[in-house]
């Protein structure tokens, strides 16, 4: 059953034009660059049906948007349908190819802004920004038809051709900017390992006020050891595939990081001030987001075999052994590349290998794969 307010966010009335019947929008009017603009609520439903996409055979310079990513559309439909009470879409921006009329509701004030659009239902809505949003609405719906009375903000703009759509697009996304990863981990309260990372930056004697927890990337002088993101991606590849209820991963987390901390003695003394955490990352990799990953790998094995402590402790003695310092000509072409350190998936591989060697823990055959390639010098 509809709800009022979808009921009201937009009707289909009788025509008042030669066009045909109309889409009524209650709306704002807003001006920007001397040019009327709008701000509506549509319900989801009625998103599919009216908001096109630019034609993917079109060559991209008779295109006005980007060709649908449909690799995205998976990852953004399962959002909405696993959390229908709080999921958050900002607003779609709409060029309409087509008459648009405004009646406010009154001639000055807050009444002057605030009325109905009204727009053929022949013209043309073409989506500027969110067409990523727009397809992922339309999964959900086939799942949960039920979300269709529930709205969306829309900004609608009067379509000025091909250029001013092109440079829309350009506008809108010139200045975006995706937020640090570390702080998408800080803030995000649905997913357990990024709740176990942050139980860590602020329990575990190894991260406590050691954690950089904005920035995915450390300053030169930065007095941090760890990134919250780089915590974040070790922890997820040292827990990967254990099933265990989430207080108990984030217990078993902490002692292993804890376990490792005993073998690298540089970051007790950056703890202890004897050392500079800005001269540790400086020399030495083993606080870089890669060895974090790569650790995190080697533990997941060894908890796979049994998270017995007793044996998965006795197992990491080894690792005292091995020469973390950049100058290390071990690390060329694993950990690090002309001179820098990369985080590449086969780079994470590689060290991982090199971590095993150490460790006398064998190889699977991806790894082996990788490792055989390296060592032919194709990697």
């Amino acid at each position: 059953m509809e709800t009022e307010a979808a009921t009201a966010a937009t009707r289909v009335v009788a025509p008042r034009t030669a066009t045909g019947f109309e889409y009524t929008f209650p709306a704002i009017r807003g001006i920007q660059a001397g040019r009327e603009y709008y701000v509506s609520m549509c319900p989801l439903r009625l998103i599919p049906k009216i908001f096109i996409f630019d034609e993917d055979e079109l060559s991209p310079e008779l295109r006005a948007q980007r060709i649908l990513n449909k690799g995205r559309l998976p990852a953004l439909t399962k959002y909405i349908l696993d959390n229908p009470e709080d999921y958050v879409f900002s607003a779609l921006t709409a060029s309409v190819d087509g008459a648009m009329e405004f009646d406010s509701l009154g001639t000055d004030g807050i009444s002057y802004r605030a009325g109905q659009l009204r727009i053929p239902m022949d013209a043309q809505f073409l989506i500027n920004d969110g067409q990523h949003r727009r397809a992922a609405i339309e999964q959900a719906l086939k799942d949960n038809p039920d979300i269709g009375n529930e709205t969306i903000a829309v900004v609608f703009f009067h379509d000025a051709g091909l250029a001013r759509s092109q440079q829309m697009f350009a506008d809108l996304n010139r200045h975006a900017v995706r937020p640090a990863r570390s702080i998408g981990v800080l803030y995000d309260h649905r997913d357990s390992e990024a709740y176990i990372a942050r139980v860590l930056a602020g329990r575990s004697e190894v991260f406590k006020g050691y954690v950089e927890m904005e920035k995915s990337n450390l300053s030169a002088r930065s007095r941090m050891m760890f990134t919250l993101s780089a915590l974040y991606y070790g922890t997820q590849s040292l827990l990967q595939g254990l099933e265990i209820e989430t207080n108990t991963a984030a217990d078993l987390a902490q002692e292993y990081w804890e376990q490792v901390d005993k073998s690298l003695p540089e970051w007790k003394m950056v703890r202890s001030r004897a050392l500079s955490a800005p001269e540790m990352r400086r020399d030495f990799i083993h606080s870089h987001g890669i060895a974090l990953h790569a650790l995190g790998r080697i533990g997941n094995s060894l908890f796979r075999e049994s998270t017995a402590p007793s044996r998965w402790k006795k197992r990491l003695t080894p690792l005292k052994k091995v020469n973390w310092s950049r100058s290390n000509a071990d690390w060329e072409g694993r950990a690090i590349v002309g001179g820098r350190v990369s985080k590449s998936h086969q780079n994470v591989t590689l060290t991982v290998n090199y971590l095993r060697n150490h460790l006398r823990l064998g190889l699977s055959a991806e790894e082996q794969r990788v490792e055989d390639a390296y060592l032919r010098g194709e990697a």
